[in-house]
């Protein structure tokens, strides 16, 4: 049974189940040609634009704490979004905030030389997280991405990158875009250099480096998405390399403190040789970290005679309140069990979620996957097949009964009574959904459906 976490937030209640939002969300309306006209897409991220969320059900947000978010128009959500699973302790934990408050107040928030403060954060990262020899902080996640690429690039003389096609998101530059739909001004000549292989498919990784004898820099890819690595897959990723002469690097900008405090390359036991980390570091605070092999991660130094690697170099990326958030989400993990929370969460959410499945027929329509602590749904339409209009029908029901589900990702502020009251209300929604089933999408879907962010066309 899923117990209370520790450090639980204090939140106040949302509105009682039976009080159903509008079909319209005014003020949030209002606000969107405004947001239109200021930010392209209505969004700095294109995963929370408009186009993702039903018509009229677009909140914008104004405030967050644990588990709850409000609105402009005053409403409360139980959201599970989590900033795009980067806040795992719940929104304005307050010994997070705390830390980030003291070391602005201490006025070396972007200083002109290093500050102590950085040095105690790297070698905070390296001991907590087991992850690396060396580690070099930014901002997002792509800064770090593309950076392992590079030093894989210098380290070996080779341009080809591969990366795992089943995995959705590495950069928001080039190197990966290209491989997407959403392609429109990256050249050709940079789309080539990228290859892809796929998630548990070891052969399909054996072909491509026989098909590019010495060509390839590096394999990279998420440790694990939704589905587990199959027996082998990682430790034959980690031969192909060392034979072939590649840098294999793991994407743990998800997985790093949501599947394990040294993510899941600890819990698989596989090591690579660079990793990427972010979210999780900052619980929404910004900081990223590229961390592995001190050989590899060297080679960005001063103290080599190598060509100089002009790896990260960020007039942001110590932001001292970062930093300080980043140690004191640290610390909270070494005190507090909050890996073993959203694994209970996450567990005590499926079987409650399963039952109501069930109870509706709906175990070939409404499907849940991924591990528990990081957990999603698939929307399937009354032939079986992926579903985008029910997924609008469902985030619909869903945000009219006070939910905020892109995702069902828990964090340490979920606590029992907010998942009862969220399977709770799920079991509503579906109870619609099971009817459109029945009767038709178009009987209960008000509005158009919610679109694939990688597009060629709006």
């Amino acid at each position: 049974m899923l117990t209370a976490s520790a450090s639980p937030p204090v939140c106040p209640p949302v509105a009682a189940p039976d009080q159903l939002l509008p079909r319209r969300l005014p003020a949030s309306q209002a606000l969107q040609s405004r947001f239109h006209a200021a930010i392209p897409g209505g969004s700095h991220t294109y995963a929370k634009g408009d186009d993702q969320f039903p018509e009229g059900l677009a909140p914008y947000l104004v405030r967050g704490r644990g588990c709850r978010v409000w609105d402009a128009d005053g409403h409360a959500f139980v959201e599970y979004g989590m900033g795009l699973r980067a806040v795992t302790l719940g929104h304005a934990f307050a010994p997070v905030v705390r830390a980030a408050q003291r070391e602005i107040s201490r006025g070396t928030t972007n200083v002109g030389r290093p500050t102590v403060l950085e040095l105690r954060a790297a070698e905070d990262f390296l001991a907590t997280t087991g992850a690396g020899d060396m580690v070099k902080f930014a901002k997002n996640g792509s800064d770090v991405t593309s950076a392992a690429v590079k030093l894989a690039r210098a380290a070996t003389g080779r341009d080809l990158v591969a990366l795992c096609q089943d995995h959705p998101f590495f950069s928001c530059d080039d190197w990966f875009i290209g491989t997407t739909a959403v392609r429109a001004g990256i050249p050709a000549a940079v789309r080539e250099l990228t290859l892809t292989f796929r998630y548990n498919d070891l052969a399909s990784v054996e072909q491509l480096f026989r098909a590019h004898p010495g060509q390839v820099a590096c394999l990279i890819l998420e440790v694990e998405k939704d589905v587990p690595p199959a027996p082998g897959f990682l430790p034959g990723l980690r031969r192909l390399c060392d034979e072939h002469g590649a840098v294999l690097i793991f994407d743990e900008i998800i997985t790093g403190l949501r599947w394990h405090v040294g993510g899941a390359q600890a819990v698989h036991g596989v090591r690579p040789d660079l990793s990427t980390w972010a979210k999780g570091l900052g619980n929404g605070f910004s900081v990223a970290a590229l961390t592995g092999r001190r050989e590899l991660m060297a080679l960005g130094g001063l103290h080599h005679n190598q060509d100089r690697v002009f790896l990260l170099s960020t007039t942001y990326g110590a932001e001292s309140h970062a930093l300080a958030a980043m140690r004191e989400v640290l610390a909270t993990y070494r005190r507090e069990p909050v890996i073993e929370h959203l694994r209970e969460a996450g567990s005590y959410l499926r079987r409650l979620l399963e039952q109501s499945i069930a109870a509706h027929g709906l175990a070939d329509y409404f499907r849940l996957q991924g591990p528990p602590q990081c957990l999603v749904y698939a929307t399937r339409d009354a032939a079986g097949l992926p579903s985008q209009g029910f997924r609008t029908l469902f985030l619909q029901e869903t945000l009219r009964r006070g939910l905020l589900l892109p995702s069902l990702i828990v964090s340490y502020a979920h606590q029992p009574a907010d998942i009862e009251l969220t399977a709770e209300r799920i079991h509503e929604a579906l109870a619609v959904y099971r009817r459109a089933l029945n009767e038709g999408l178009d009987q209960y879907l008000h509005g158009r459906a919610v679109q694939p962010v990688y597009r060629v066309r709006n």
